[in-house]
């Protein structure tokens, strides 16, 4: 990908992001200030949320500030948390916003409120590239040990799917506090796969000693989460989405961070 696009695209929404909080007026209190958001991710899962050169930086990142740059709110720093973390974080009132490549479920959508959705994804199996482990379905993984994230749809995936029904025996499952960890092992030989997101398997592959061995397709839907009070904030961010989606930036983002 190219980071002096990257880059300019940040000056362009700081630009607009000026603009739009000269125009704040009657938003309610938030962490930040009055009008000021305070967003949290979970870094660890690029391409959405990582650190690079000490910046955090990914999709889920100029996203959300291309959305707020279309709405009367500003966005605060940036706070960081454990996957598994941020959703007690929303309702504890330490962040007001969660950006993170979170999957809209029903067991979330009881505490917090979602945006539309923004990114479509399935699950994938990531093994190491050496051969010694070549799985095609869920089922093969079972006597293997595996991992996958705290709190992901990964481990909602292993939970369900061979735990429950008895094909993987719940001590050869490890959980993870971020995806990067289960990769490590996954490399060590500690575990001879995980189970994650799709887009951040192949970031991984096309970085480490690893592969995706197959597609496990589940069509979740990532959503911007908000506490259930601010409905406003929702609203806004919504019109926010709807408006980059409409003028093209949507598409120049997903254009860096995923090449299509």
């Amino acid at each position: 990908m190219s980071r002096e696009f990257s880059m300019d695209r940040r000056a362009y929404l700081a630009t607009l992001g000026t603009g739009a909080a000269a125009s704040l007026a009657g938003c309610s209190g938030f962490l930040g200030g009055s009008d000021a958001i305070v967003p949290g991710t979970a870094p660890g899962f690029q391409p959405f949320e990582f650190r690079e050169g000490g910046e955090l930086v990914g999709f889920d990142i100029d996203l959300t500030e291309a959305v707020f740059a279309e709405t009367d709110y500003e966005l605060a720093e940036w706070e960081t948390f454990e996957f598994d973390s941020l959703i007690q974080a929303l309702t504890n009132d330490r962040i007001d916003f969660i950006a993170a490549a979170m999957t809209i479920n029903d067991d979330r959508d009881e505490t917090i409120d979602f945006s539309d959705p923004y990114y479509s994804a399935n699950q994938s199996v990531v093994v190491r590239d050496d051969g010694s482990f070549s799985p095609s379905e869920l089922g093969d993984l079972s006597g293997h040990p595996i991992g996958a994230q705290s709190g992901t749809t990964g481990e909602g995936v292993i939970q369900t799917e061979l735990i429950e029904t008895g094909e993987l025996e719940e001590s050869n499952y490890n959980s993870y506090d971020n995806y990067v960890l289960a990769v490590e092992d996954l490399q060590n030989g500690n575990i001879d796969a995980v189970v994650i997101d799709e887009p951040v398997g192949e970031t991984f592959a096309s970085q480490r000693p690893v592969e995706v061995a197959f597609v496990y397709e589940t069509g979740e839907q990532y959503g911007f989460g908000m506490r259930t009070e601010d409905d406003d904030l929702t609203t806004a961010v919504n019109e926010g989405l709807a408006a980059v989606r409409q003028g093209g930036t949507y598409g120049e983002l997903t254009s860096e961070w995923f090449g299509n």
